[in-house]
């Protein structure tokens, strides 16, 4: 026996997880200091693996903000 998630059910479930997902996305990258419109990124099929490199490994805008203000964290060692 397998379970399908076919039909209107299915496809609801499946906009309704995607939605969910795209929104966390945007949460994490505004919080992060960039413009929630950056997860559009994730739709160009190249584009996206690049950018995920970038921002793994370039300083984010919220930090930089906080390292300029002198508000780092500091003791989180």
């Amino acid at each position: 026996m397998s379970i399908h998630a076919s039909g209107p059910g299915g496809l609801l479930l499946g906009i309704a997880v995607t939605v969910a997902i795209v929104l966390a996305f945007v949460r994490i990258v505004q919080k992060a200091g960039y413009s929630g419109l950056w997860v559009l990124v994730l739709l160009v099929p190249v584009l996206n693996v690049v950018m995920l490199f970038v921002f793994a490994f370039s300083e984010w805008p919220m930090l930089r903000r906080q390292h300029s203000d002198g508000s780092g964290a500091r003791g989180a060692h």
